[in-house]
């Protein structure tokens, strides 16, 4: 006796790799693991698998598609819960049943157009145009939407790029230690940073954001910095967003935002989003005048924390990654979208009704955005 084990047989296309596999469920002690191993490596034939193999087996025999395999290595990798979710999709095939949707149009307006052709000289009794007009809407939009995903999707997947820019001294090595817990030197001078120091960062909804400490913005640039701000240019033109912090206390703030602005003009980055940030608040005279007079801006204090739980939400919205509240009805039929729906997102509540299943949910703003011809209300971020 070498054990008191669990042993699954599984048949044929009823394991993961879609062969016959048998799975030995052992306490884990290094004594029971390597005897077994001794007795399984004296079988003819038997061998340690590869790295990968059993994937590799799985997608060889059909269980899996190539998305599906991506997914695995995307779920094997997830850091987050943005990443596992989206990651959980992928594998569990929902990309290559929307392929396959898309894939069933086409042929069927192909197949109508050359039915058309075939038999030009008969008399053909309906006109497919409407039908094939039709599927290729369909299959357009279908692919629009999903492409508008992408880059959203990609990021998730990555993680965000968000730099933080602005005048010297205004507070930006502070604000990144703030959010991030990182560290990173903060002294009261002029160009302290030199260098574009990047920490990883997590959003309230779990998703992965690269943070980037900039050198500060002038119009005119001593000669021996020139080199250090060219990989703050780099970082600036790449970001998904601007965070774009201004000293509150100043005796100019709004002409601190006029020379970053002309600095953006000028190096390209004119057009990337921007997060206006007022920092210390808690020494200003009239932080909210400020904000009042940018729309959208936050207020914070990088010195004491306030406002920095309010910033992080800001930065999830500005992302487009935060989670809406939806209202959707899904056919009885279409089991898939139910399913889906309980993978990418939170359901609230579920009631039946005439026309189908009718959820309330949470939705990251991709999933919302693939779901969105069963979407009957919309209340916006939340």
């Amino acid at each position: 006796l070498i054990d008191q084990a669990l042993v699954l047989p599984f048949e044929d296309r009823k394991s993961f790799t879609g062969e016959p596999v048998v799975e030995f469920h052992l306490h884990g002690s290094t004594a029971i693991v390597s005897r077994i191993m001794e007795l399984l490596g004296g079988v003819e034939g038997v061998r340690l698998a590869e790295p990968g193999e059993f994937t590799r087996r799985a997608l060889e025999n059909g269980k899996l598609d190539l998305a599906q395999v991506e997914g695995l290595a995307d779920l094997i990798d997830a850091e987050t819960e943005a990443q596992r979710k989206q990651a959980v999709r992928v594998l569990a095939g929902d990309l290559g049943r929307t392929a396959e949707i898309w894939r069933s149009d086409l042929i069927r307006a192909a197949s109508l157009l050359e039915a058309t052709i075939d038999f030009a000289d008969e008399d053909v009794p309906v006109d497919v145009t409407p039908e094939v007009l039709e599927l290729l809407d369909r299959s357009q939009s279908a692919i629009n939407k999903e492409a508008e995903g992408v880059k959203t999707a990609e990021r998730i997947r990555t993680g965000f790029e968000v730099a933080i820019i602005g005048a010297p001294n205004i507070g930006k090595s502070t604000l990144l230690n703030r959010l991030t817990d990182a560290g990173v030197l903060t002294e009261d001078r002029l160009f302290a940073t030199l260098d574009a120091a990047t920490r990883k960062l997590s959003l309230p909804g779990g998703e992965k954001v690269f943070l980037t400490d900039t050198v500060g913005f002038v119009r005119k640039l001593p000669h021996q910095l020139v080199q250090a701000f060219k990989s703050t240019l780099d970082v600036v033109i790449d970001a998904d967003l601007l965070i774009h912090v201004v000293d509150a206390s100043a005796h100019d703030p709004e002409g601190q935002i006029k020379a970053v602005q002309e600095v953006l003009d000028e190096i390209g980055a004119d057009e990337i989003p921007q997060l206006v940030v007022f920092n210390k608040i808690d020494i200003a005279d009239e932080p909210a005048a400020l904000m009042r007079a940018y729309e959208g801006s936050m207020a914070v204090s990088a010195a004491s924390g306030e406002g920095a739980e309010e910033l992080l939400n800001a930065i999830a919205d500005r992302l487009a990654i935060t989670n809406e509240l939806v209202d959707i009805i899904v056919p009885f039929d279409r089991g898939d979208i139910i399913a889906e729906l309980h993978r990418s997102g939170q359901v609230m509540s579920e009631q039946a009704t005439d026309e189908g299943m009718k959820y309330r949910a949470r939705l990251d703003t991709f999933s919302a955005g693939r779901m969105s011809e069963f979407v009957v209300e919309t209340e916006g971020n939340q």
